[in-house]
C-alpha cells in the first residue's frame, strides 16, 4: 500500500457538491476544512456555516449522523489561507466556471503544502486548462476529481490527468478514494464531460429525442428505462429532476461548447453526434419557469399532496402521472439478452420501437467513442453502472446479446437512416481480436482500440484488499459462490475458506433469510470451526447481509400446528445464536445491505462485527406485529445492564430507554455510523467504506482475535428494571395511545417488549440470564402469532411487501 497519509483534506467550495464531499469526509472520519467565501454580512464564515447546516436537513442524509456536522472545519478565503499548509489533498469544488477556478488557483498556490494532492471537482471542464495557470511545482500534483452526485451513495469517482501530472500522484489518489471513501475508481480522459457524463448525457439526450419522435410520455418512459430496462429506479426524466435540470444544462452545454459537428471548422473537436447536443425544448421550457427539479420542487415531475402531476409541454401546465408501460414489454425485457433485442428491434408497437432506438443509440456512440473518451471498454462499463445505477454497461449487454448480431443490426439501421448519425461503427468491431473474442471483455482483459490490446484491470496494492471485486461480464472473475476451498454445502449454506484458517459461512438463501437449515448450517460452522479452524466470518457475498427470520418458510408449519408448532423453531434459533455468542473461536459478522431481525439478532450475538458503511440494521418485527423472538430483546436488556453496570446510577431505565424505542419503534439505522448509535454495533466493531474490503477485513479481523488468544464472554447473569420499570414505559406508552400516536395493537405489542427487557413479573434490580428472557422472547412471539391484528399484518407483508397499520 502506497504510503501516502491523507491527514487533513481542505474542501474549496461550500456549494451542493462541496458542502457533500466534505460530509462524505467527516463520515470517514478524516479532519476536513470546508472553504467558501466570506460572507458580506455578519461572521465571515456565514456561507460555510448556513452550508453544513443545510446538510442536516437533506434527504437522503449526506451524513451518517447529523451530529458528525460538526466535526467539519469552517474557514474562507479571506482569514483562513493559512490552514491549506496543514492539508495533505485540496478538492476545489467551486461553480463550473474556468475563470473562477483559475482565480481560486492563483489565489491558494502560495499556501499549498510542498507534497500536497490538488484536484478539481468538475464534471466536464478541460483539466489540463485548469492546470495552466499553476506554478510549475504544483503541476505535477494536480489531477481531475469527479464526485457523482450524491457523494456519500454513489458509487463512482472519476480521476483525471494532465500531461504533466506524476503518475504516482494517481496511484495514492486512487488508493486513498478506494480504501478511505469507499468509492469505484476510474481514470478518464482529458475530454469534454470525461467517460461517464459523456457517455451518460448522450444517452439521456438520446432518449428524449426517441420520446419526441415515438410521442411518449415521460412516466411512461420513467417505467420503460427504470428496473425494467435494468437501470435506476427512478428512470430517465425523474433521474434528470433529482441530479438537478441546470446541472444537466451545464453538462450538455459543455459539449455543445467544446465538441462540433463540421470536421472542417476546427471549432471544438468533432463528433459525428452533435445535432442530437441540441438542448430540448422542454429542458429550455422548465428552466425558463425555473423549474430546475427536485431542489426547486418542479421538474419534469413535481408533487402536489399525495400525487405525483407530470409537466406537460404544450400546455406548460402539470397533468396528471402515473400511467405505466405495457405489460407486453415488462416481459420482453425478462427475456434473454439476444431474444429481448430482437423482440424490441422486431415490435411494432411505439415502446418496443423506442426501447430498441436508445439501446441502438447507447451502443452506436460507446463504439465510435471509445477510444476518445477511455482507457479501455471496462471503464465504460462501470462510468454508466456506477454512476448511472445500469446493471449493465452498454459493452456488456451488446456482448451478452451476441457480438456479431447485434453489430450488424446497429450496421442496419445506421445505413437505413434510423440512427442519430451515420457514423459507421469502428472496423475493429466487426473484425480482428473483438470480433474472434465475441465481445471487449475478456478473461484477459478489456479492449483499448487505441492500442489494440485488451487491457488488464490496474495492479494497485489497494485492490489487493478485494477478494471479490466487481467485474464485467465476459472476464470470468473469480466468483465467489465457487471460490476457496468447500468444507460443507447443502441447499442452504456454503462452508467454505480462503486460507485454511477461517471458516467462510455464506446461506444460499433469497435475501439470506434465516430459514431453519440456515440455522443449522451455522451450529454447523461453529461445531467444526472449534475443531478445525480458528475462527469464522459470517458473510453474504456481493447481496445483503440478511433480511430477517424466513416467514414463508415457518407458514406450513404455522398452518398445520399454530403457534405451538413454531415455538420449537423459534427455540432453535435461540440456541443456535448462543452457540455462536459463545464458541470457543471469535465469530465475526461482515454486515452489509440490510441486517433486519433475525440478521439483526444474529449479528449482535457475534463476537464482532465488520460492517460496510451503508448497512442498515434494526429490529423490525413490530412491522410484522410481532416481537424480537430469537434475542434481539434479550441483548437490549443485558447491554442496558453491563452500561448501567459502568455508571454511577443505580436506575436501570435511562440505559434501556433507546434500546425499548428502538425495538418498539422498528428504527433501522441509515447508515453503519447510525447503527453504531442505535446500539447495534459497538465502539470496537469496525466500519469499512469499501463494500468490497468487507471480507477481507473481516477475515482479518476475526485471525487477528483468534492469534490474541480469544476467549468466549463468561455466561453471567445481570440486572432487569422488573416490574416497575414495565409500569413506567407503560404509562408514556398509555399517552401515546389515547394521544392517537400508535394504536392499540401497537400499544399491545410494545407493552410486550418492554415485559422482555425489564424482565417480567419480577423486582427491579433481579438477576436473570439470557435464557431466561429469550424464553419470555419466545413466548411473547409465540402469543402474537395467534393474534388476528398480527396475522393481518404478516399476511400483508408478504403479499405486497409493505407493512400494515392496524
Amino acid at each position: 500500500m502506497s504510503r501516502f497519509n491523507v491527514k487533513k483534506v481542505a474542501v474549496l467550495g461550500a456549494g451542493v457538491m462541496g458542502a457533500q464531499i466534505a460530509a462524505h469526509l467527516a463520515n470517514v472520519k478524516v479532519p476536513v476544512i470546508l472553504f467558501d467565501l466570506p460572507a458580506k454580512e455578519g461572521p465571515k464564515n456565514g456561507i460555510v456555516t448556513r452550508a453544513v447546516d443545510g446538510l442536516k436537513k437533506l434527504k437522503p442524509s449526506p451524513l451518517g449522523v447529523a451530529e458528525d456536522a460538526a466535526l467539519i472545519g469552517q474557514a474562507n478565503y479571506e482569514e483562513h489561507l493559512e490552514q491549506l499548509r496543514d492539508c495533505d489533498l485540496i478538492i476545489e469544488a467551486i461553480a463550473e466556471r474556468m475563470d473562477w477556478k483559475l482565480d481560486l488557483y492563483k489565489k491558494i498556490a502560495p499556501f499549498i503544502a510542498p507534497h500536497a494532492i490538488v484536484a478539481s471537482n468538475t464534471s466536464g471542464l478541460s483539466i489540463t486548462k485548469l492546470s495552466e495557470v499553476l506554478p510549475e511545482e504544483i503541476k505535477p500534483r494536480f489531477c481531475g476529481i469527479h464526485f457523482f452526485n450524491p457523494p456519500r451513495y454513489m458509487l463512482l469517482v472519476e480521476l483525471i490527468n494532465t500531461p504533466t501530472t506524476q503518475p504516482q500522484i494517481l496511484d495514492d489518489l486512487e488508493t486513498f478514494v478506494t480504501s478511505s471513501l469507499g468509492k469505484g475508481v476510474v481514470r478518464a480522459k482529458d475530454t469534454p464531460n470525461f467517460i461517464a457524463n459523456r457517455i451518460g448525457v448522450a444517452g439521456m439526450l438520446s432518449t428524449m429525442k426517441e420520446v419526441e419522435n415515438f410521442g411518449l410520455s415521460y412516466d411512461v418512459v420513467d417505467d420503460l428505462t427504470g428496473k425494467k430496462l435494468g437501470r435506476a429506479s427512478s428512470g430517465t426524466f425523474r433521474t434528470a429532476d433529482v441530479v438537478g435540470l441546470d446541472t444537466m444544462a451545464h453538462v450538455i452545454k459543455t459539449l455543445q461548447d467544446t465538441l462540433s459537428g463540421d470536421a472542417a471548422a476546427g471549432v471544438g473537436k468533432f463528433d459525428p453526434f452533435y445535432a442530437s447536443f441540441a438542448t430540448p425544448e422542454v429542458l429550455k421550457t422548465l428552466l425558463e419557469m425555473g423549474h430546475l427539479g427536485q431542489k426547486s420542487k418542479a421538474g419534469f415531475f413535481k408533487k402536489a399532496g399525495r400525487d405525483i402531476l407530470r409537466f406537460d409541454l404544450a400546455s406548460k401546465e402539470y397533468v396528471a402521472a402515473g400511467q405505466k408501460a405495457d405489460e407486453v414489454y415488462a416481459r420482453m425485457l425478462k427475456k434473454p439478452a439476444a431474444e429481448r433485442l430482437q423482440l424490441l428491434r422486431n415490435s411494432e408497437g411505439a415502446q418496443g420501437q423506442f426501447l430498441w432506438a436508445i439501446l441502438r443509440n447507447a451502443f452506436h456512440y460507446a463504439a465510435v467513442h471509445l477510444a476518445d473518451v477511455a482507457d479501455n471498454a471496462r471503464d465504460v462499463d462501470f462510468c454508466m453502472r456506477w454512476g448511472f445505477g445500469m446493471k449493465q454497461g452498454p459493452f456488456e449487454l451488446w456482448q451478452e446479446a451476441g457480438w456479431l448480431t447485434v453489430a450488424n443490426m446497429v450496421k442496419e439501421d445506421i445505413e437505413s437512416g434510423k440512427a442519430l448519425c451515420n457514423a459507421p461503427l469502428p472496423d475493429w468491431v466487426f473484425s480482428g481480436p473483438v470480433a474472434d473474442a465475441g465481445g471487449v471483455h475478456t478473461p484477459q482483459g478489456s479492449w483499448n482500440p487505441t492500442t489494440g490490446q485488451f487491457v488488464p484491470v490496474r495492479q494497485l496494492p489497494v485492490y489487493m484488499r478485494q477478494h471479490f471485486p466487481e467485474s464485467v461480464l465476459g472476464a470470468q472473475a473469480p466468483d465467489c459462490a465457487t471460490a476457496g476451498t468447500t468444507e460443507y454445502e447443502d441447499d442452504a449454506v456454503r462452508l467454505w475458506t480462503l486460507d485454511g484458517e477461517v471458516l467462510i459461512v455464506t446461506s444460499k438463501t433469497k435475501m439470506h433469510t434465516l430459514h431453519p437449515d440456515v440455522v443449522e448450517g451455522l451450529v454447523r460452522a461453529v461445531d467444526l470451526a472449534e475443531e478445525r479452524f480458528q475462527a469464522v466470518v459470517i458473510w453474504s457475498g456481493d447481496e445483503v447481509f440478511s433480511a430477517g427470520a424466513d416467514l414463508q418458510a415457518l407458514l406450513p408449519a404455522y398452518m398445520t400446528g399454530g403457534s405451538k408448532a413454531i415455538e420449537p423453531v423459534e427455540a432453535q434459533m435461540q440456541q443456535a445464536f448462543l452457540r455462536v455468542r459463545y464458541a470457543q473461536v471469535p465469530v465475526v459478522a461482515a454486515i452489509r445491505g440490510i441486517a433486519l431481525g433475525g440478521g439483526c439478532e444474529l449479528s449482535v450475538c457475534c463476537a464482532r462485527r465488520v460492517a460496510a458503511m451503508e448497512s442498515y440494521v434494526g429490529l423490525v418485527e413490530v412491522g410484522v406485529g410481532l416481537v424480537p423472538g430469537a434475542g434481539g430483546l434479550t441483548y437490549i436488556a443485558r447491554r442496558a445492564a453491563e452500561n448501567a453496570a459502568l455508571s454511577t446510577g443505580k436506575d436501570l431505565l435511562p440505559f434501556l430507554t433507546e434500546g425499548f424505542t428502538a425495538a418498539a419503534m422498528a428504527k433501522v439505522g441509515t447508515s453503519a455510523l447510525e447503527s453504531r448509535k442505535l446500539g447495534y454495533l459497538l465502539d470496537s466493531d469496525v466500519i469499512v467504506p469499501h463494500k468490497d474490503e468487507l471480507l477481507f477485513v473481516a477475515i482479518n479481523e476475526a485471525r487477528a482475535m483468534a492469534r490474541s488468544g480469544y476467549r468466549p464472554p463468561h455466561k453471567r447473569k445481570f440486572a432487569v428494571a422488573g416490574r416497575s420499570g414495565i409500569a413506567t414505559i407503560k404509562g408514556s406508552l398509555v399517552n401515546m395511545r389515547d394521544g392517537g400516536f400508535i394504536s392499540q395493537h401497537d400499544f399491545h405489542i410494545a407493552g410486550l417488549i418492554a415485559g422482555v427487557v425489564c424482565g417480567g413479573d419480577v423486582d427491579a434490580g433481579s438477576l436473570v440470564s439470557e435464557e431466561y428472557l429469550m424464553t419470555l422472547e419466545r413466548q411473547a412471539f409465540c402469543s402474537l402469532l395467534d393474534n388476528p391484528k398480527t396475522q393481518e399484518r404478516v399476511m400483508g407483508m408478504m403479499s405486497t411487501g409493505k407493512p400494515v397499520r392496524n
